[in-house]
């Protein structure tokens, strides 16, 4: 008897639960797969820890495309995709954010390789976001807690946020987007709470009912999708409102991307696999 479909209900939305989603080619090691990032073509890039080559490229249907960031990666942590398909890797124990071309040509880095600084860029970062206007946001995470802001030229053009747990205060800023009204939102994954900031660091809000939340996507009808270590996956309305949430991981997703059809990838460690969401 062929077992039914998994189903969970997530902020309004029914999606189908396919585990194990696209596994490394054969000849490929494993790794473990820290989260993902979807380009405009669909294809979904995983990023990988422990294992060369970092970033695994699959298009829709799960057909392998390539790989690269051989011996270029010390510790793959977070990973965004901006509007020129370039590929920002963040390398939190080097303490450095690595930019590759579509192809995965490296193009430029942000923070000095292996040093660390308090205050400043970086000190164990986690994640990293542009702005449509090219401003790159990076999460400052385990040490500093902190958010730095470079200009499309590279320059820093301002850091905020402190470690604490009042607001606009953070106890790890592990993931980060700039949403559709241009707001930062932060998973302060200690703090238990996402909070939201103007480009400039001015404090908007929060939103809680969360345990640990790893990472954020926004969904096409603004809908700010979170996974945290309930397990859940929560859906809160562009207004805060709570949407509801589903159990789709197992053990807690720590990254989380979707593309243009409204299908949701979560990056599960443990078991270590990618989780793919469909829309029922």
């Amino acid at each position: 008897m062929t077992p039914s479909v998994q189903r969970v209900l997530i902020g309004g939305v029914i999606y189908a639960v396919e585990r194990n989603w696209a596994p490394p080619p054969a000849g490929i090691a494993t790794g473990r797969i820290s989260t993902l990032a979807v380009d405009s073509h669909a294809n979904l890039h995983v990023l990988r820890r422990g294992a060369e080559p970092p970033v695994l490229v699959y298009d829709a249907k799960g057909r392998f495309v390539r790989s690269f960031g051989d011996g270029l990666i010390f510790d793959a942590h977070g990973i965004t995709i901006d509007a020129q398909d370039r590929v920002f890797v963040v390398d939190r124990d080097a303490h450095q954010v690595v930019c590759f071309s579509p192809s995965g040509e490296m193009l430029f880095t942000l923070g000095e390789r292996h040093v660390p600084r308090w205050e400043a860029p970086f000190n164990h970062p986690t994640d990293v976001a542009v702005a449509p206007d090219g401003s790159i946001f990076v999460s400052d995470g385990y040490a500093n807690a902190r958010i730095h802001v470079f200009a499309p030229d590279l320059t820093l053009r301002l850091s905020f946020g402190r470690v604490g747990r009042g607001p606009g205060e953070l106890m790890t800023s592990h993931a980060l987007i700039v949403d559709r009204q241009g707001r930062i939102v932060v998973a302060d994954r200690e703090g238990d709470r996402l909070q939201l900031f103007s480009p400039s660091g001015a404090w908007l809000g929060e939103r809680v009912g969360l345990s640990r939340p790893m990472d954020i996507f926004e969904r096409a009808d603004g809908a700010l999708i979170v996974p945290d270590m309930v397990p859940s996956v929560s859906a809160f309305a562009p207004d805060g409102t709570l949407l509801g949430r589903g159990r789709p991981s197992l053990n807690g997703a720590h990254g989380i991307a979707g593309d243009a059809s409204g299908t949701i990838y979560l990056a599960e460690i443990d078991p270590n696999s990618i989780t793919r969401l469909t829309p029922c």
